[in-house]
């Protein structure tokens, strides 16, 4: 993982850049892209590049393989820089600042937003980079696509992601979806803090608005999906949900014991921590029946 994103990023030239993409693009045809067909796609000659492949390999931004012939592909940090690149262009993103949150699945930076002059977070997803046959059997849109590839893996989560925020934002509270390229959503900063790490004064207030973004979120068709106290913020106004990208629709198989699940959790949490007791079943079934009339 590479250790500072923003000086790799203002360090590596629109050159090496090209090379990155082209590499990119030609990884849909092959597992280690061959250096004649870089040399092809940037137009730059082979001794220009594979100087540009040597800098990039340098940088831990590719694989290198000789094995049968010479070829190459990128590092998941080198579609984080790719990504961060096309945000730039755009103007959605003016800088990247540090990293302030680790997930399972992701990499959250700060960063300056570009479109307006306010703080907003980039959320990368990393799907497929660890536990890739796991992420398979989780993620309902990518079960059934047997040779799709880590990049495609990530970029898929990410747009997952960016489509149900713009679908929920700003009915239900979540984070305001800015903009999204490959792995990678532009986001608004969440307010407050982790409920699973802060101690809040009225629960059955608190436990009342996360329950009524539960409902929002399902009188729209949506059902989180792997809800807990790790992916909502509290803060004085209520409450924020995050961390989309398992979210199903209704149609979906599963649909019921995933809301049971999303009800439970949040329901555990406070029993265990607040000792406010709330019946699984009986607020489960109020969320079903207000879709129900919709």
């Amino acid at each position: 993982m590479l250790e500072n994103i923003p000086d790799t990023f203002l360090n590596t030239t629109n050159k090496e850049f090209r090379v990155l993409i082209a590499i990119e693009n030609k990884m849909k045809f092959y597992e280690w892209v061959p250096i004649e067909e870089i040399a092809g796609f940037t137009k730059y000659n082979i001794k220009e590049t594979g100087h540009i492949l040597t800098t990039l390999a340098k940088k831990k931004l590719i694989h290198r393989n000789v094995a049968t012939y010479e070829g190459y592909r990128i590092y998941f940090e080198a579609y984080y820089l790719l990504a961060l690149k096309a945000l730039v262009e755009r103007g959605s993103v003016n800088a990247i600042g540090d990293l302030i949150g680790v997930g399972k699945e992701s990499r959250v930076y700060s960063a300056e937003g570009g479109l307006t002059d306010r703080e907003v977070v980039i959320k990368f997803h990393t799907e497929g980079k660890m536990s890739f046959k796991k992420v398979r059997i989780k993620r309902e849109h990518i079960e059934e696509r047997k040779h799709l590839s880590w990049l495609y893996a990530s970029r898929l989560a990410a747009k997952r992601e960016y489509d149900v925020l713009k679908l929920l934002y700003p009915v239900v509270a979540v984070p305001e979806p800015i903009d999204h390229n490959r792995n990678a959503i532009v986001m608004s900063v969440m307010k407050g803090q982790p409920l699973a790490h802060t101690k809040v004064d009225e629960p059955e207030w608190y436990l009342d608005e996360i329950l009524a973004q539960v409902k929002k979120a399902a009188q729209l068709g949506i059902i989180h999906g792997d809800l807990s106290e790790f992916n909502i913020f509290v803060n004085p106004q209520g409450c924020e949900i995050f961390d989309w990208p398992q979210y199903v629709t209704f149609s979906h198989p599963n649909a019921n014991e995933l809301l049971s699940r999303d009800v439970e959790n949040v329901l555990t949490f406070f029993k265990k921590k607040y000792r406010v007791n709330r019946d699984i079943e009986e607020v489960r079934n109020n969320i079903m029946g207000l879709c129900q009339k919709m």
